[in-house]
């Protein structure tokens, strides 16, 4: 006969929120507990329920989840003590996104709660990101957004480093153009964008350092989830993840991919159905909200520092200024010694040679023959010597 426990057990759906206020993952919980994370799936689903030292346990961790007990106020009301990491939860509390109206033949309106692993910290002030220096308003922008484009990146490629890079290589950029990226409406979707598109970009698969596989996750499930992932086509697995996992309506999604809305619907209507084909718990749009936010949440995220970060760019923006300065000067350097060796005047080109015939060839000296030999010595012995060859014969 199984023991209760001192601490009651809560519902299955409670037991979930309960985990995600905690900002926990079912990696994370199951670690805790001292199961696998798919059991963890099955106690917050309700397929299955703890037992023994497993139920002590989890309600236990559950129990000190909930937070301190209501406490009596002046007036007679009951209240919560909230603790700064309880106000510090509340602040950045779930965001829920209501999809608006889809068109014919498009998904239909989920109300998809944004989770812990994909959500970003509240907006600074505009104090803060109008301060003095564009310095601080890039680094509070980049200690917002960073830690959740890391996760959200890292379903797109299925590697941790290409996400850090990806991540990374478009703060870079925004810091570039930080004048624009201030500007606009939206810095965080300008980011998140550029981040995207680095992380996609098909020249990945020709550096030596992508040819080696990362390793898969330790769980089963979401090892099959993140294959499924990976062999969708980049379009629909980005709008799967732009409008499933991180909650943006259809016509934002449409936007940031570059397409139309009824191409951004149809692309999402064949993601889900691709997922839900090999793993049939997903088939609804909450479940797989759910499940992406923990395949992303499987690895601690470990973006650079901000400072590290503008460095970066500031390094590349002075080498390929310097580079760009070298190739000038080689440039006019060139240029000067081409007009200091070229010609001033103009000269004609020699004409080819062309053949004269009717002219016997012209033949070098070579040995003589028998024949000439001995007309040559015949011809020494019967000249006279002494002046008498020189006198002129009279006939």
């Amino acid at each position: 006969m199984t023991r209760r426990p001192a601490t009651p057990l809560p519902p299955p759906g409670e037991r979930r929120r309960l985990r995600e206020a905690g900002d926990l993952t079912r990696a994370q919980l199951a670690a805790r507990v001292g199961v696998r994370p798919a059991t963890v799936r099955s106690w917050e689903s309700g397929r299955s329920a703890p037992r023994g030292r497993n139920l002590e346990v989890y309600a236990t961790l559950l129990a000190g989840l909930t937070g301190p007990a209501a406490a009596p106020g002046p007036d007679g009301e009951k209240r919560s003590v909230d603790s700064a990491a309880d106000r510090q939860r509340e602040q950045s509390a779930t965001v829920v996104t209501v999809c608006p109206d889809q068109p014919a033949g498009g998904p239909s309106g989920v109300v998809a709660p944004e989770p812990s692993a994909f959500a970003q910290a509240p907006p600074a002030d505009p104090e803060v990101l109008g301060g003095p220096t564009p310095a601080q308003a890039f680094d509070a922008l980049y200690s917002y957004c960073a830690p959740a484009l890391v996760r959200q990146t890292y379903l797109l490629g299925g590697r941790r480093d290409l996400a850090h890079e990806s991540v990374e290589r478009a703060f870079q950029q925004a810091w570039d153009r930080w004048p624009e990226v201030a500007r606009d409406p939206d810095p965080a979707g300008w980011v998140r964008a550029a981040a995207h598109e680095w992380a996609l970009s098909p020249w990945h698969r020709f550096r030596r350092r992508h040819r080696r596989s990362e390793p898969p996750p330790a769980d089963d499930d979401d090892r099959t989830l993140l294959e499924t992932l990976l062999l969708l086509p980049p379009p629909y697995r980005r709008t799967l993840l732009l409008h499933d996992g991180i909650g943006l309506g259809l016509p934002e999604t449409a936007a940031e991919t570059e397409a139309t809305t009824r191409a951004a619907a149809g692309r999402l209507m064949c993601a889900r159905e691709t997922v839900a084909a090999r793993l049939p718990e997903l088939s609804d749009p909450r479940e797989l909200h759910h499940r992406l936010a923990e395949l992303a949440s499987t690895g601690r995220p470990r973006a650079a520092e901000p400072p590290a970060v503008r460095g970066g760019s500031e390094r590349r923006a002075r080498f390929w200024t310097r580079a760009a300065i070298a190739f000038t000067v080689a440039l006019i350097g060139t240029t000067a010694l081409t007009l200091h060796t070229a010609p001033t005047g103009y000269e004609p080109p020699v004409p080819p040679g062309e053949t004269v015939r009717g002219v016997p060839p012209r033949v070098a000296p070579g040995p003589l023959s028998q024949e000439q030999r001995e007309l040559r010595d015949s011809l020494r012995e019967a000249l006279p010597r002494g002046t008498q060859r020189l006198t002129p014969r009279a006939e």
